[in-house]
C-alpha cells in the first residue's frame, strides 16, 4: 500500500508517518510546505502526482478558541481543505480517512456518544469539523471518519506538556473539573488507524484510549506520575472563561470498533505513564 498523510508535522500525522514506515508501508507525509489544502488545483495535482492507495487526512485548523475570531480561516482549512482532499481521493480512487473530533457533539447526552448519534457542535471549530465530515460524505461513497479526543503525543504542544511545564513554576494550577472525556495517546491510536485503512470496513468510528476522566483528574494524574508537589485546583467551566464553548460530556462509545472486530486501546492512565516515561 502507498499511503499519503496530510498534517504530517502534527502530533498524529508525524506518528502515523513514523509508524507506517516501521511497518514497511510506503508513506508520504505532507505539510503546508508541500501544498495548500485550501487550493483545490494544487491539492488535486499533488495527490494525483503521488497516486496513493489511501489518504489519512490529519491536517486541520485546531486552535479552538482562536477559531471563534478566525471563523473564515478555520472553515477554509477544515471544510474547503477537506473537500479538496476528498475530491482528489475520488480522482485517484484512493481510500480516505478523515480525522474528526468529539467537538462535533454538544456534550448534553447522558452516557456515551455512539458513532451514529446526531451531531450538534457548540463551537466554530466543532461546526467546521462537522462540515468537513459532510464534505467527505458528499464526495466519496466509501470513507472512514474517525473521531478522537484529548489527543497527546511526542510532537507539538498538548495538555500534558502544558500542565507539566506549569508545574515546574507554579504551586497551584486551576483546571476544569466538569468536562469529561478520554485522553488519547497518538502512539496508541496510530496502529489502529493503520489497521483500519488497510481494509474496507468503511464508516464512522470513535477511537480513544479506554476510560474517562475530567481535565482536572487528567492533570492530577500527571502530577502523581511525575511526583510533583504542585496542587490542582478543581474549578467549573464557568470559572475558567474561554471564547469557545466545549462539550461537558465527551465520552465516546467504541461499539463501532468492537462490532467490526477492531481492538480497543489501553486505558488512558497506562498511556499517560508511557508517554511521560518517553519525554521525561
Amino acid at each position: 500500500m502507498k499511503l499519503l498523510v496530510t498534517g504530517a508535522r502534527g502530533q498524529l500525522g508525524s506518528s502515523l508517518v513514523d509508524y507506517s514506515r516501521q511497518l514497511g508501508i510506503s508513506c508520504i507525509g505532507v505539510g503546508r510546505e508541500d501544498f495548500d489544502v485550501t487550493d483545490q488545483r494544487a491539492t488535486i495535482d499533488f495527490i494525483s502526482g503521488c497516486w496513493p492507495d489511501a489518504v489519512i487526512h490529519c491536517a486541520s485548523y485546531n486552535a479552538v478558541d482562536r477559531a471563534e475570531e478566525e471563523h473564515e480561516l478555520c472553515f477554509r482549512v477544515n471544510v474547503e481543505g477537506t473537500a479538496n482532499v476528498a475530491t482528489a481521493c475520488s480522482t485517484v480512487h484512493a481510500k480516505m480517512m478523515y480525522i474528526s473530533t468529539d467537538y462535533v457533539f454538544d456534550g448534553t447526552k447522558p452516557g456515551f456518544y455512539e458513532a451514529d448519534d446526531p451531531v450538534n457542535p457548540l463551537s466554530v471549530y466543532g461546526k467546521s469539523k462537522v462540515a468537513g465530515e459532510i464534505e467527505v460524505q458528499k464526495r466519496l461513497k466509501d470513507f472512514f471518519i474517525v473521531r478522537t479526543s484529548w489527543l497527546f503525543g511526542k510532537n507539538g504542544n498538548n495538555f500534558v506538556r502544558t500542565i507539566f511545564k506549569l508545574s515546574q513554576t507554579e504551586d497551584r494550577i486551576p483546571v476544569v473539573n466538569d468536562q469529561f472525556g478520554s485522553p488519547t495517546y497518538s502512539a496508541d491510536l496510530v496502529p489502529l488507524l493503520l489497521q483500519m485503512i488497510q481494509n474496507e470496513n468503511y464508516g464512522f468510528y470513535h477511537a480513544t484510549n479506554e476510560g474517562f476522566c475530567s481535565w482536572a483528574e487528567f492533570a492530577e494524574e500527571i502530577m502523581r506520575i511525575t511526583g510533583s508537589s504542585c496542587k490542582i485546583d478543581r474549578i467549573s467551566s464557568g470559572e475558567y472563561p474561554s471564547r469557545a464553548s466545549r462539550p461537558k460530556n465527551s465520552r465516546l462509545s467504541k461499539r463501532s470498533l468492537t462490532e467490526n472486530g477492531y481492538p480497543t486501546l489501553p486505558n488512558w492512565r497506562d498511556a499517560l505513564a508511557r508517554f511521560l516515561s518517553e519525554i521525561l
